[in-house]
């Protein structure tokens, strides 16, 4: 059984950044770890701004939405 998660492109590409910098890898156990790592494949399959050359504007663009949508 798959199961299919929308997620905004700003939503993706912080995700995506977040899981590829493996800064939160210390500490969690291997399952959750693969999980982790699977969810970072397939993300890297689906985007295309990683690959850009304005991907650190695009990436502080995402942060920033992100901010503003959480204050309101």
């Amino acid at each position: 059984m798959a199961v299919e998660i929308c997620l905004e492109d700003d939503e993706a590409l912080l995700r995506f950044e977040w899981l590829a910098s493996a800064k939160w890898a210390d500490g969690v156990e291997l399952p959750e770890r693969n999980a982790l790592w699977a969810l970072e494949a397939v993300l890297q399959k689906t985007l295309v701004a990683p690959f850009a050359p304005d991907y650190l504007a695009r990436w502080e663009s995402a942060r920033r939405s992100l901010l503003e949508r959480s204050v309101e």
